[in-house]
């Protein structure tokens, strides 16, 4: 969830105003038919902002509220979010629903993960995937002939809205799309998303996944478990070609904003696994020689744990020669202390009950890494001087730059 800007300014515009205004009677509704009443005004006022492009009007209305009531904060990115990932087109006569998807690929890999553009005969094998496990059998379908890496996805809500209708379109005429705009570099890492970006559009009030069919609604969640083991079965292939050199996982093709969360916390484990492999096979060492220290840091150091970062020497060297953050997000708490000093073999919480320390210690260990030091004092979020990149803890609880050994062999950027 992308956070508001700071703003110079306190004073709102009518605008932005009424955003507040509707944000705030809806979380104080004590009834659904009042919240349904505030939600009317709100979407409309939403819709016209975004159609016209004013991301300005809706960010001051959310750094207002993010400042002064967090509980109408949460409405009204809410009601933000929804409204541009998803709208009503009108098609020969008919009123259609049109919601953004995004289908999220996990990669990690010792090489570089690849992007761009997405070949017609690949772009046609997911659509059929698509229309054969996941969609409602009324769905029209349109994709975007790029797989994006994090930082080409749209960045405002106006960009994700304009989007939305411009795939929406092309899955009721079923027309070409063409995204406009040059796409920036992605940056190199060894654990990262990726994404297909996708429009699917039905006739108003009708269903847009299989499992919300007639036939399928008493046993749904069988039906979705089913359409995601098939979707990973079928899929997976493809997506390994188009990424060669990388482990993939893939998940469930979703709501644009709700895949692209899901897909933030999923990468944390692998960035773990993909760290691990990189310095075992790049060093010629086993994971039991590594020692990682976890520390946990904040923009504010009596705040609350924004992230944890986790540093990693060998042997008896303390040099910290990489590094890996593990963010958190929503209503993840960094307070839980982890039982770092329990004996390898003793079960850990399980994964929908641990906190996020006891996850990172979950993968350490799946990893065969046993040597780690959890930190108890709180960091502040510093980053090098010179290139920026973050300062992770050593053995001593010291903030240092990640250097990798001067004999280190130069890496490979591309898989072959």
């Amino acid at each position: 969830m992308r956070r508001p800007a700071k703003r110079s300014s306190s004073k709102l515009s009518s605008d932005s105003q009424h955003l507040v205004t509707y944000a705030q009677a809806i979380a104080q509704a004590s009834s659904r038919l009042e919240e349904k009443a505030w939600l009317k005004p709100l979407d409309a006022l939403l819709h016209k902002l975004l159609r016209t492009g004013h991301q300005a009007l809706i960010d001051a209305a959310l750094d207002h509220l993010f400042k002064a009531d967090l509980d109408a904060y949460d409405v009204l990115i809410e009601a933000v979010e929804a409204g541009s990932e998803s709208t009503t087109l009108e098609f020969e006569g008919k009123e259609y629903d049109v919601q953004l998807l995004v289908l999220p690929v996990l990669a990690w890999t010792r090489f570089s993960i690849a992007s761009g553009n997405i070949a017609a005969d690949m772009q046609q094998a997911l659509a059929a995937h698509l229309h054969a496990h996941v969609l409602a059998g009324d769905a029209k379908l349109a994709l975007a002939p790029t797989l994006f890496a994090i930082e080409q996805l749209p960045r405002y809500h106006t960009e994700v809205f304009a989007l939305t209708r411009q795939l929406g379109q092309a899955a009721l005429k079923h027309g070409p799309v063409q995204l406009r705009g040059e796409q920036q570099p992605a940056a190199a890492f060894l654990a990262d998303t990726r994404y297909v970006i996708a429009a699917v559009a039905v006739p108003a009030s009708t269903a847009l996944f299989h499992w919300q069919e007639s036939e399928q609604q008493s046993h749904f969640s069988t039906g979705k478990n089913a359409a995601i083991e098939a979707w990973k079965q079928q899929v997976t292939p493809l997506l390994t070609r188009m990424l060669p050199g990388c482990n993939v996982e893939l998940l469930l093709p979703q709501a644009y904003y709700f895949g692209c969360r899901e897909a933030d916390k999923r990468i944390r484990p692998a960035s773990i696994r993909a760290a691990d492999y990189f310095l075992t096979q790049t060093l010629d060492i086993s994971s039991v020689e590594l020692h990682a220290s976890i520390g946990g840091f904040s923009e504010d150091i009596n705040g609350q744990v924004d992230e944890y970062r986790i540093g990693f020497a060998i042997g008896g060297d303390p040099t910290v020669v990489y590094g890996t953050v593990w963010p958190l997000y929503e209503q993840e708490s960094g307070e839980e202390m982890a039982p770092l000093l329990m004996p390898a073999g003793t079960a850990l919480p399980e994964p929908q009950h641990a906190s996020p320390l006891q996850e990172i210690l979950t993968v350490l260990r799946e990893c065969g890494i046993v040597h780690i030091k959890h930190h108890t004092e709180r960091f502040t979020m510093e980053f090098c001087d010179d290139c920026g990149a973050p300062l992770f803890p050593d053995r001593d609880g010291e903030l240092v730059h990640a250097e990798m050994p001067e004999d280190t062999p130069p890496p490979a950027e591309h898989f072959h």
